[in-house]
């Protein structure tokens, strides 16, 4: 009983909050010099958990260190429950590292141990997984958990809709307990998954439930995000004094828990707060700031975001120079980190080579059939490579001629405004080429991720038949199967990206002729509302119509401007459908369109009564590859391209909208 007293007490005093890190190494010797005394192995697999723990927030070789000795002592002693909350710590460390298809196979084993209604059989200590002393309770809870962190593994990943679905299953598991803890984490990041949504309202609604979560729960680990989310989402607001607010609620959380990282992600949204709110000074103090937490904490991700956002607010600052400078180190930071990131990839596929090579021929065959994909997507690859390479070139040649007509017009102008207009120039271009493979990357990351994943299931699918074990097998088929459809959806993904890039960048080779504009407007807004009602029998919306029948025909390529009217009408049904999900009652979805002559000229107006486009990106949004779509609805190409296609035709396309009103888009064409 003293050594078991003894030890709790070193426990006890390990968790309290440590300020000075260079304590750490003294008190895990003295940690360690207490486990080798120890001889009771299930107090030393309940050490080792906690040490990990512990760990996890910025020390994560070290914290995998303890995580697999947990597991190695949870296995020896057979107590199912803490072997699956070591792979589920094992798998979270791995996450942090970036090593997502390594995190989901430790979680999916996690899973699979504690989905067994007796994992729980053997037991010490349940209170380390639950607030319940009932063994039930603590293995529901755990595989709550996986779910919940399964959620965050997708959200990394950008796969939104199997991140939704794990976080129905850890709510539900919540629910059903009445976890403070995992209903509190698991409410707070729907509420986040609204703010990627760009709709704070629904957002606030859930952090203002998680937090009531938190306040009556004695797990308080995860407030601070809550208020960075809160804090977020009445920056979307523009309710900046309110944003501040939660910031300051914030950092006094993240300083309490030691949570380093988080406490870094606080100070760059004061840094964007202060920019959004024009007090640049007070943004570039928070950037600094931060900066300086990231790299002693040595996250280079973070620090790549700091870089970007000092840049951000030097141009803000009229600080070109710097601003060129800032946004060089972020992007240096980004590649290295891509590069790592790769590196990590090729190593995982090399792994298991060699078991490979022993497999019976029909698992040589399906190798062989895995392979041509990975060839067919490399080719692939190299193709849209080579689009992107002849897109820039093109982009490049005519911008080039551009300038030298610039510089002939320009010659009397001092050389440090020439040095300006190159930066911009760069600048544009640095912009497009990071849009590019941003949107290019997205898919490729879903193929590749899915492909490595498949080989290895089919791997386990070899051992279960190997082993008699048809049913698993099965099921492991049907997860492969579900993952070749996954792989087909996100290559047809990247193939529309392509295609609309393509269309982007050719010349029409229509013909002009006269046209009636009040017919092809008639025209296009019957296709565009009978075509999404074939896609969604449930979708309606009232239609107007203001057309001048005192309009003289007008000489345009019909095909081109029907395609601008289509893409706006189009989106301005989404618009509407978008809000009628998310009002409840007293809201009527609108969409009208119109024609005049006003000053000479043909005007066109689109409008709809949707949520309308947030200040602060209303300049974006004829940029290539900007969209306020969730991601795989829309390439970010339609109004780019609309707003080419007018203006070749020496037409002008503008745009007026109200936050949470309405949006008018307005087409003026030469008589």
């Amino acid at each position: 009983m003293i050594r078991i007293k003894c030890i709790t007490n070193i426990i006890v005093f390990f968790f309290l909050p440590l300020t000075v890190w260079s304590q750490e190494d003294r008190i895990l010797d003295s940690l360690n010099n207490e486990l080798k005394k120890t001889t009771n192995d299930t107090l030393k697999m309940d050490m080792y958990r906690n040490i990990g723990f512990y760990l996890q927030n910025g020390k994560l070789d070290k914290a995998l260190f303890y995580h697999q000795q947990q597991l190695a002592y949870a296995q020896k002693l057979k107590m199912k429950l803490y072997e699956a909350d070591a792979y589920q710590q094992i798998a979270y460390v791995t996450v942090q590292q970036y090593q997502l298809a390594e995190a989901l196979k430790y979680y999916k084993e996690g899973l699979k141990i504690a989905s067994r209604s007796n994992s729980a059989e053997i037991g010490w200590g349940f209170q380390n997984f639950s607030f319940s002393k009932s063994p039930e309770d603590a293995r529901l809870s755990i595989t709550g958990m996986i779910h919940f962190e399964i959620s965050g593994l997708y959200q990394e990943s950008g796969m939104f809709e199997q991140q939704e679905q794990e976080l129905g299953k850890a709510l539900r598991i919540g629910e059903q307990l009445n976890n403070k803890k995992i209903l509190s984490l698991a409410t707070r990041n729907i509420g986040s998954m609204f703010l990627l949504k760009k709709n704070p309202d629904s957002a606030l609604k859930y952090l203002k439930k998680a937090l009531n979560y938190f306040e009556n729960s004695s797990y308080t680990l995860g407030v601070g995000l809550n208020h960075v989310a809160t804090a977020q989402a009445y920056t979307l607001k523009k309710e900046y004094d309110s944003a501040k607010l939660y910031l300051r609620k914030a950092e006094i959380a993240t300083i309490a828990d030691n949570d380093l990282k988080t406490l870094a992600t606080v100070y760059l949204d004061f840094a964007n707060t202060f920019q959004q709110s024009r007090n640049l000074d007070s943004a570039l103090h928070y950037a600094f700031k931060q900066i300086n937490l990231s790299k002693s904490i040595k996250d280079d991700l973070r620090l790549g975001f700091g870089y970007t956002q000092i840049s951000s607010t030097y141009e803000l600052l009229n600080q070109p120079y710097l601003a060129l400078e800032y946004l060089n180190k972020g992007k240096s930071l980004n590649d290295s980190l891509n590069k790592a990131f790769t590196n990590k990839l090729m190593l995982l596929q090399n792994a298991g080579f060699e078991e490979q090579m022993r497999l019976k021929k029909a698992a040589d065959d399906q190798s062989a059939y895995q392979n041509k994909l990975k060839t067919l997507g490399l080719i692939g690859v190299i193709t849209i490579f080579l689009v992107i390479a002849l897109i820039l070139y093109k982009n490049n040649r005519q911008k080039q001629k551009a300038n030298k007509v610039l510089e002939s017009t320009l010659s009397s102008l001092k050389s440090t405004q020439s040095q300006l207009v190159q930066s911009e120039k760069m600048a544009s271009l640095g912009e497009l080429t990071a849009g590019i493979a941003h949107e290019i990357q997205n898919p490729l990351n879903f193929v590749n991720n899915f492909s490595e994943v498949s080989a290895e299931l089919l791997e386990e699918m070899q051992d279960e038949i190997n082993k008699g074990n048809l049913d698993d097998a099965k099921e492991i088929l049907t997860d492969v199967l579900q993952n070749l459809e996954k792989i087909n959806h996100h290559g047809k993904r990247a193939d529309a990206i392509v295609k609309g890039m393509l269309q982007h960048s050719r010349s029409s080779s229509g013909v002009k002729e006269r046209t009636d504009i009040n017919a092809l407007c008639d025209e296009y807004l019957r296709l565009s509302y009978h075509g999404l009602r074939a896609k969604d029998k449930s979708f309606n919306a009232t239609i107007k119509t203001d057309f001048d029948t005192s309009l003289e025909k007008v000489n345009i390529i019909p095909q081109d401007i029907g395609r601008v009217i289509l893409n706006l009408l189009t989106n301005a049904f989404y618009a509407v459908d978008e809000k009628k999900k998310s009002v409840l009652e007293n809201y009527e979805p609108t969409v009208s369109i119109s024609t005049k002559k006003v000053d000479g000229k043909v005007e066109i107006k689109v409008n709809d009564n949707g949520n309308g486009i947030p200040q602060n990106i209303v300049d974006k949004i004829f940029q290539p590859f900007f969209t306020t779509k969730p991601t795989g609805q829309g390439t970010g190409l339609g109004l780019s391209l609309s707003y080419d296609i007018v203006k070749a035709h020496g037409g002008e396309l503008k745009v007026e909208t109200k936050e949470n009103e309405r949006t008018t888009f307005i087409i003026y064409l030469p008589n």
